[in-house]
């Protein structure tokens, strides 16, 4: 069984296939039943189990597993054992990094957003920060955007070094994974807690060529979009959706849980498709 954090990812092939799967947002580590609709909770519990057991049932083969944050919906210690447990179980090698809700609880969650409180907590320590993961062709570098007790974003000032020197002094291919988008999505609501310094984060990774594509979550959504020559996917939540391009905060319940692929292969290609939760 693979080792956590997984460092480096060997294939026959040299293309290496990520599974990224982002907000799963459970609240319980009880699993619960595919026909237990009684709850967000119960939703969210049983369409994480599902996901992983679909995409690993399909025939691509499956390489590195990254999770994009929002493990969790409340932080509390036996949750994050039971989504590492479930991720360990595949046997495949796997990576996950914080959201907003990981380092951050709601009060009055039956009360409009303005009105609740949030309250800082501390990220587990298994999620990870400025990691790199490399291949044969590839550098993944893992960034935690997550602010304490916050909604919003940032990646540091240190953060961007790091990056800037791991694509200086590597001339591999690059992804780039973190929560929060760095990109307007154009929903007024969730484009307000962005990454808050994504203008100032582009400026310093345009030199760099060899960064290829950029993949979050956060906004629980499919888009694609291309900017300074890198191609940033916007990845659905394996729980709830919202709907896009909505200034104000809107669910789309009109789409099932989703997951992405990614195959990245040896000449810094990237072919990525979106699959959604059989229904």
């Amino acid at each position: 069984m693979p080792s956590y954090p997984v460092n480096a990812v060997s294939t026959p092939d040299g293309q290496v296939n990520v599974l990224q799967i982002t907000d799963l947002h459970l609240s319980s580590h009880v699993p619960a039943a595919a026909n237990d609709t009684s709850s967000e909770v119960a939703v969210c519990q049983y369409s994480f189990a599902a996901i992983i057991k679909q995409a690993l049932s399909k025939e691509i083969r499956c390489d590195l597993i990254i999770v994009t944050g929002d493990l969790v919906n409340k932080v509390e210690p036996a949750i994050y054992d039971h989504i590492f447990a479930v991720l360990k179980n595949t046997g495949i090698p796997f990576a996950c990094i914080a959201g907003n809700h990981d380092v951050t609880d709601e009060t009055g969650k039956d009360l409009p957003f303005y009105q609740r409180t949030l309250i800082a907590r501390d990220a587990d320590p298994r999620l990870l920060s400025r990691h790199l993961i490399e291949s044969e062709h590839w550098q993944l570098l893992l960034l935690d955007s997550s602010i304490t007790g916050k909604v919003e974003g940032k990646i540091t000032a240190t953060d961007i070094d790091w990056v800037r020197e791991q694509l200086a002094s590597c001339p591999k291919h690059a992804l780039i994974a973190l929560h929060h988008h760095v990109l307007p999505v154009d929903s007024n609501w969730i484009d307000s807690h962005m990454a808050e310094n994504a203008e100032e984060f582009w400026q310093h990774i345009a030199p760099f060529k060899n960064l290829n594509v950029i993949i979050h979550g956060h906004t629980h959504q499919e888009q694609t979009r291309l900017h300074q020559g890198v191609a940033v996917y916007s990845t659905p939540s394996t729980c709830y959706q919202f709907k896009p391009f909505e200034d104000d905060f809107t669910y789309d319940k009109s789409m099932p849980p989703g997951y992405r692929w990614l195959q990245l292969a040896n000449n810094g290609k990237v072919a990525s498709w979106v699959e959604r939760l059989d229904t």
